[in-house]
């Protein structure tokens, strides 16, 4: 929830501050969903369906990252407020891949 809240705050200020809307809308809909999957994964109706929520969770931190690497390469963030996201972004995407890893190796034993 506090990244998504990170994100949606990110969103409003490239929207009021830089009069961007293209690329944060990108951004606000893939950051969020990344919360809205993992906590979805909390209901699922299996493990593989936990799996899968988790799953999607990662591709739209990836989908994330990459829309912060494109704002920041066309300067509508500057160094200082990528690296801060950027690094939340990164630790969100170990944590997931980590989980997704081992409920992997769980599911061949």
């Amino acid at each position: 929830m506090a990244y998504a809240i990170r994100i949606v705050k990110l969103y409003k200020y490239l929207y009021e501050n830089k009069r961007e809307t293209v690329l944060s809308k990108q951004l606000l809909r893939s950051g969020t969903s990344i919360g809205a999957n993992t906590r979805e994964s909390k209901n699922a109706q299996s493990r593989n369906d936990f799996l899968n929520k988790l799953n999607i969770a990662l591709k739209e931190a990836d989908e994330t990252e990459y829309w912060l690497e494109l704002l920041y390469q066309t300067e509508y963030l500057d160094e200082n407020e990528y690296q801060s996201i950027q690094k939340d972004t990164s630790e969100l995407i170990k944590i997931l891949t980590s989980i997704i890893k081992k409920l992997k190796e769980d599911n061949d034993k």
